[in-house]
């Protein structure tokens, strides 16, 4: 087998480790510290394409929402995008999946960070809460974990033109665009507005 047709590996927790029997829906800000420690102790690397299908499985995704005083970093996925679940949407979270070699959340988020955003600095980054959403094919098999930063008027742009478009708006003109955003930005702008 080529390196080319080797999975992406991508980090995974059971659902039943980390959900209740009833799921909650959006962003949750209690009983972080024990799901934290229940990702940490129950989570492992499996292959990308065979847990988008396994909804027993949640992959973590680091979510950093980047604010710069009251302005939203606010991008527009192209369909160059590898997901077409999110091709056209809107979102104001940066992340993605975190993969052998992040060592934990923090360096994933770090990862990411670097991955999608020219800037001379990372920001300092803050724990919000958990981001769950099984009404959608995407949300079903992932969990977020929510952060927050502020750039401090710092400069910042996208790295990867090809699949996003991004630039700091006001929370009038998130709004304005609120029907075609992703649901986990729905969520978190409701959570942090």
């Amino acid at each position: 087998m080529s390196a080319a047709e080797v999975p992406e590996q991508v980090y995974v927790v059971p659902r039943a480790a980390i959900m209740p029997s009833q799921a909650w829906r959006g962003v949750r800000t209690t009983d972080l510290a024990d799901t934290l420690a229940a990702i940490e102790r129950t989570g492992r690397f499996a292959d990308r394409p065979a847990m988008e299908l396994d909804p027993d499985f949640k992959q973590i995704i680091p979510y950093l929402v980047v604010r710069d005083g009251p302005r939203w970093f606010l991008m527009r996925r192209t369909r160059a995008g590898g997901d077409a679940r999110l091709h056209d949407r809107w979102s104001i979270g940066l992340g993605g999946h975190l993969n052998p070699g992040d060592r934990d959340l923090a360096g994933g988020l770090e990862r990411e960070w670097r991955e999608e955003v020219r800037a001379d600095f990372v920001p300092d980054c803050r724990l919000v809460g958990l981001l769950n959403d099984d009404d959608t094919e995407v949300g079903r098999v992932h969990l977020g974990v929510v952060y927050r930063a502020d750039v401090g008027g710092r400069h910042m742009s996208i790295r990867e033109t090809e699949k996003l478009s991004g630039a700091f708006a006001s929370t009038r003109e998130v709004e304005a665009v609120r029907a075609e955003l992703e649901s986990w930005s729905r969520f978190v702008l409701d959570s942090l507005i």
